[in-house]
């Protein structure tokens, strides 16, 4: 019974604190950073030499945006040389859907959107595939279309449901308002463009098993569509996640249909099964970015405070839901950003366009939502008079207010404590003055800076995706084998993972390797998404570490003499802590006691579990407390805008960011200057263009490569980034005491447009609002200056 209480004891550790010298709080590299630089880095497509006799798979794309498919012939393929079969809706034994919702079909009768896959083709070779696939025979009646948010809006064609956000009285809050302003605002969305596009390969062993390689940042969830696609079970299928190329959303859902296809291929031919899309088909084919609508009414006292918000933003879903409804919650949860605004009513609704089916992307409504708050807010300043740092300023959350949606802002104190550090590191005054001496001697060149906040709230919006498994092995040499349900897409997952293993084993990081990700060994896993998969995946394999280090201090106290509670794990020795007599100063290794744990028949290994408490939310009425804790940061940025050109040059940034206690500084670092920099893409770089016309290619992706897609590269990095941590920030409740770091820096490009409109401001008269559209491309923001300077009369 004493040893069980032990045992107990020590395994309740509490989640944030951390052991004296621990490995968690290191800046180490990269856990596969040699493999990437050399080359050897093995993704997906990689594994085809291993599968001799595989088959390749290529899809045949609509060229029509919208049309009803009236027959499909297959006999010309199938003689051509090289290609094996033909996937089509027939051949499913299961259910014929990519999704759980029944509105996404694998092999559609109606194509929904141009380059939308109607079957699929199977060859020896690629070319094989793709010859194959050009001579299928499909005979299309085309419908009409709706491409654009203007017309889904005109045509009352929506999809979900239209959640409501609500606090107070908007209408009360506007009518006492001193001052009221009012507009609309359309931004665009963003491609992923992952290094590595979709990918899986799919075998089948001699028993049915299906093993599906799948490039997904959702394996139990891809291993629930091919199932339920092939008519299987979930222990009939695996699924394992190597490392992506990046994910970035994008391979949160929309993978899984693309595994299907290579798993039914394999099923039925008894071959494996290679599906990987080449860059244009990437692109045509998987959803983007949310691009967003939003119409606005808002008040602010005579001292510049909110008073009232009344919003509606009409998101573009796309062809089918897939992930569009809780993209549109998050949103309208982060329409506040960090400003209290006592009554406010935000509606949402999700369009239906013959457009990709939008998905996930980094910040997964966030951004959109935060961006409506910022735009307003920069619009407004001029026409009250108060500088727009200040009127931020003005309105930040204070401790003891709620969000719009009820939930308490825990740690409030922090945003001014942001916002005063990055501005005393940007030496914020004395540049803007540098600045206005600039503007009053350049007419045809002007320059601007902005500091902007950010809050961003940690969680699934979903409660129930707020767990995480792990499998960790001790190995009789000491050696330890970690296993957990969360995927590497670059962002440092793993390497984070080793250093908590490390830290809770109390054992070198050396000792410590990871397994790739698989459905076999950790199941039920939610989505690494979120910014949560350090969180979740953290906690749980903190909690089997604590369960096997428990079970060893109790093999440890006998030698050392010594109760368990006092038994100390660090740096691969065990000691014992104030031991007195023949117990003081003695140190035993890390291995002796594995060893001797092992003649004991003491269980070496253990299966630890994580769910994140106090959370809770209804997504009916959209109130409760879905996030665990808010992220913190705020960033200074300087630019140059050309008036005739209206190219601008990103000067410099300063950024200080709350990542709680860094789990591992330097992929902390590298998250931040990445969000950031695929922010400010989003903003001011990156274009989605469809062709709107009537004429036969009307719905055709026209930004379709990196000719004509603009991605942020280092001609687009401020000249100058200085990344600060910020310090004495430790989160209650986390896991050692750190933060989520992969969506919030995102937001932190909000200051390289609100910088734009600075620069663009300084073309034209004293309260001019700029109407700056997004992304704020050369040509926007040329033609911006051209308002402004029509509005002094130049």
């Amino acid at each position: 019974m004493a040893t069980a209480r032990a045992t107990a004891a020590l395994a309740a550790t509490s989640l944030a604190e951390r052991p004296e010298h621990p490995v968690v709080g290191r800046a180490v590299s990269h856990e596969s950073a040699e493999l990437h630089v050399t080359g050897a880095a093995l993704y997906t497509d990689d594994l085809l030499p291993r599968m001799p006799g595989a088959l390749h798979a290529w899809p045949l794309q609509s060229p029509h945006a919208h049309a009803r498919i009236s027959a499909l012939r297959t006999e010309a393929a199938l003689a051509v040389p090289g290609v094996v079969r033909v996937l089509t809706a027939a051949d499913v034994p299961g259910v014929n859907d990519a999704g759980v919702r029944q509105d996404e079909p694998l092999f559609p009768a109606e194509a929904a959107f141009h380059g939308h896959a109607v079957c699929w083709v199977l060859g020896e070779s690629l070319e094989a595939a793709r010859l194959g696939a050009a001579a299928v025979e499909v005979d299309y009646e085309p419908l009409p279309s709706v491409l654009t948010l203007a017309e889904a809006i005109a045509a009352e064609q929506f999809q979900g449901a239209q959640p409501i956000v609500t606090r107070g009285d908007a209408a009360a809050g506007l009518a006492r308002a001193a001052h009221r302003c009012s507009g609309e605002f359309e931004f665009g969305g963003q491609e992923h463009f992952t290094l590595e596009t979709h990918a899986a390969i799919a075998q089948v062993d001699e028993a049915g098993q299906v093993l599906v390689h799948s490039s997904t940042q959702h394996p139990s969830e891809t291993q629930e569509i091919v199932a339920h696609v092939l008519g299987l079970r979930s222990h009939e299928v695996t699924v394992q996640c190597l490392r992506m190329g990046g994910g970035f959303g994008g391979k949160e859902w929309q993978p899984h249909g693309l595994a299907a296809v290579a798993a039914l291929g394999a099923v039925l031919t008894g071959r494996p099964v290679r599906m990987r899309l080449n860059r244009t088909q990437d692109i045509t084919m998987t959803g983007k970015r949310h691009p967003f609508h939003a119409s606005w009414e808002v008040g602010f006292d005579e001292d510049g405070r909110l008073q009232g918000l009344r919003a509606t933003l009409t998101s573009d879903g796309g062809w089918c839901l897939d992930l569009s409804e809780p993209v549109l919650q998050r949103a309208l949860c982060h329409v506040d950003n960090a400003y209290f605004i006592p009554d406010v009513e935000l509606r949402g609704r999700i369009a239906r366009t013959n457009k990709t089916s939008q998905t996930a992307f980094r910040g997964f409504g966030g951004p959109q939502g935060m961006l409506v708050m910022e735009d307003i807010l920069g619009r407004c300043a001029p026409l009250l008079g108060i500088d727009p740092t200040e009127l931020r300023r003005r309105n930040l959350y204070a401790p003891g207010q709620r969000t719009p949606y009820g939930q308490l802002v825990r740690h409030a104190e922090r945003l001014p404590a942001v916002i005063d550090e990055v501005a005393a590191r940007a030496d914020l005054d004395a540049r803007r003055a540098d600045i206005a001496g600039f503007n009053a001697t350049h007419p045809h060149r002007k320059r601007g800076i902005a500091l902007t906040p950010v809050k961003f709230g940690i969680s699934f919006n979903h409660t129930a995706f707020n767990q995480a498994g792990a499998l960790v092995h001790v190995y009789k040499d000491g050696s330890v084998l970690i296993n957990h349900g969360g995927t590497e897409m670059g962002q440092g997952l793993h390497t984070k993972m080793r250093q908590v293993a490390a830290t809770a084993l109390g054992v070198p990081l050396g000792l410590v390797r990871l397994a790739p990700t698989r459905t076999d060994k950790v199941p039920n896993t939610s989505a690494t998404a979120a910014s949560t998969g350090a969180d979740l995946n953290g906690g749980a394999v903190k909690d089997a570490c604590e369960q096997i280090r428990a079970r060893l201090a109790v093999v440890a106290a006998e030698r050392l003499e010594v109760g368990a509670d006092a038994v100390r794990f660090s740096g691969g020795s065990v000691t014992a802590a104030g031991g007195e007599g023949e117990a003081a100063g003695t140190t035993l290794a890390w291995q002796e006691v594995v060893q001797a744990a092992y003649l004991q028949r003491v269980q070496l290994s253990a299966a630890g579990y994580y769910r994140t408490e106090g959370l809770h939310w209804d997504p009916v009425r959209m109130q409760g407390d879905p996030f665990k804790y808010f992220a913190y940061g705020a960033a200074v940025s300087e630019v140059e805008v050309d008036g005739f050109t209206g190219a601008s040059t990103f000067l410099r940034t300063d950024i200080v960011h709350d990542v709680g206690d860094s789990l591992s500084p330097l992929v902390d670092l590298g998250q931040i200057e990445g969000g950031f920099v695929q922010g400010a893409g989003w903003l001011t770089l990156e274009e989605l263009r469809w062709d709107t016309s009537d004429g036969e290619g009307r719905g055709r992706l026209l930004t379709q490569a990196a000719s004509t897609y603009k991605l942020p590269s280092f001609s687009e990095l401020p000249r100058e980034l200085h990344v600060h941590l910020l310090e004495r920030a430790a989160e209650d409740g986390a896991v050692y005491g750190s933060k989520a770091v992969g969506e919030p820096p995102l937001m932190l490009a909000f200051s390289i447009r609100e910088a734009l409109r600075q620069a663009v401001a300084a073309f034209g008269p004293a309260g001019h609002a700029v109407e700056l559209a997004s992304p704020a491309t050369p040509e926007a923001v040329f033609w911006a200056v051209e308002a402004a300077r029509q509005a002094s009369g130049s």
